[in-house]
């Protein structure tokens, strides 16, 4: 799908989308528990579809309503072959979670997902019991258990998701586990997941996230349970406002445990008034400056960041593109092409992006099926010299299907 994006100033109060991190974590502790648990303000983005069909797969009952998903726990795998869809977080929690079973179980996925690695997750569930065979590194990716817990070593380099995974799956085998744990750059998304694990009554200890201690035998307990406003979605309805207008956010907690409640600091430091009120946060555009912002905690926030800094006289430097590589497009390569045909020039320096920020031109891009590239073109444009066609743009649906529709509702012009 092509979309067409023209000037606009913003103007609006928008409900921020729910976490489909947040909600991926909360359908894994409901599929492990007994009884049914309720979850409010469910994200049904791609990637949640995805994460509430393998949980089907693996002996979970799943009824969509209106306004919640209930479901009835009971691991008792169905399937060998688990679909993924493009949902790193999915694969990577899963492949943990089917490991708890005895009989070999594949998962597999599309696109994008191809090409995320995936070899982090073998030695740590060979450690544990668990017979585990990627594919040079890659999906699919075959498992056989049952994980038997004990001790295992993991590298969080690349992504924390497995380290989530084996956190979730872990409690209920009946040894104890220590996990050890390198390299973990996404300090906060496994705030997210111990916080989900609390809520639903498992205990880990957390050791200055090099090493947790989880105790075996432990349940899950079904509850209702309400899922967070998603801060990488509102980001980029945030920076919209600090674009050109005023926004308001609603449905957003501003002591989320969320990496991403860090744009709030970088669209200060850009000159942007920004005002939280509960679980509102106002943001008012004001005389944008370059800025400089390690993003190496939050890494999806660099696309709205770029969408910013674009706009920004002068040279902002945003640290941590290691961390773009494996998403679902390289996207610091991506960020820097696709601004590129909007005028605006990118270098990438070592764990660097420079932004050399002032004026964008009108101009095509391709969201190299990344929802994050197609998000952040649109909020290019509002102030952008031109339009931008974004070709692609229904990608969005992986985390944020109804993001055109919000774009609307705050003054953004679009035309498909």
């Amino acid at each position: 799908m092509k979309r067409i994006i023209s000037p606009s100033t913003i103007n609006g109060a928008i409900h921020a989308p729910s976490s489909k991190s947040m909600m991926q974590r909360c359908i894994v502790a409901a599929l492990l528990g007994e009884g049914q648990t309720s979850i409010m303000n469910p994200s049904l983005c791609d990637d949640t579809l995805a994460a509430l069909r393998i949980a089907e797969q693996l002996g979970a009952t799943v009824t969509l309503e209106k306004e919640r998903v209930r479901i009835s726990g009971g691991f008792n795998p169905r399937e060998e072959v688990l679909h993924c869809g493009e949902s790193g977080l999915a694969a990577r929690m899963f492949s943990a979670v089917a490991s708890l079973h005895h009989a070999p179980v594949t998962l597999t996925g599309l696109g994008s997902l191809k090409n995320r690695p995936f070899g982090m997750i073998e030695n740590p569930l060979s450690e544990l019991g668990v017979e585990c065979e990627t594919t040079n590194g890659f999906i699919p990716v075959r498992v056989k258990g049952p994980m038997k817990g004990g001790r295992a070593r993991v590298d969080g380099l690349t992504t924390s998701q497995f380290l989530t995974g084996l956190l979730m799956s872990l409690p209920v085998v009946n040894k104890d586990s220590e996990l050890l744990v390198r390299n973990l750059n996404s300090k906060p998304y496994i705030d997210v997941t111990l916080k989900v694990l609390q809520d639903f009554g498992i205990e880990v200890e957390n050791q200055v996230y090099t090493r947790f201690l989880v105790k075996g035998n432990q349940h899950y307990k079904a509850r209702e349970y309400e899922v967070e406003g998603d801060w990488s979605g509102a980001a980029f309805l945030l920076t919209a406002g600090a674009l050109n207008g005023k926004v308001k956010v609603t449905g957003i907690q501003k002591d989320s445990p969320q990496a991403d409640r860090n744009i709030v600091a970088a669209l200060e430091r850009a000159g942007a008034r920004v005002n939280i009120m509960n679980d509102t946060v106002e943001v008012i555009a004001g005389d944008l400056v370059p800025f400089e912002f390690d993003a190496t905690e939050c890494p999806d926030l660099f696309p709205p960041l770029v969408a910013l800094a674009a706009h920004c006289t002068g040279i902002t430097i945003l640290t941590g593109t290691g961390r773009l590589k494996s998403k679902e497009s390289n996207r610091a390569l991506v960020l820097k092409e696709i601004f590129s045909n909007l005028g605006v020039r990118i270098d990438l320096e070592k764990n660097q992006m420079i932004i050399h920020g002032g004026r964008v031109e009108g101009g095509s891009i391709h969201a190299s099926n990344d929802h994050r590239i197609a998000m952040a073109a649109a909020i290019a444009g509002i102030l952008a010299d031109g339009k931008i066609e974004i070709t692609g743009s229904d990608c969005v649906s992986k985390s944020y299907p109804h993001f055109f529709d919000d774009y609307l509702k705050m003054g953004g012009v679009t035309d498909e």
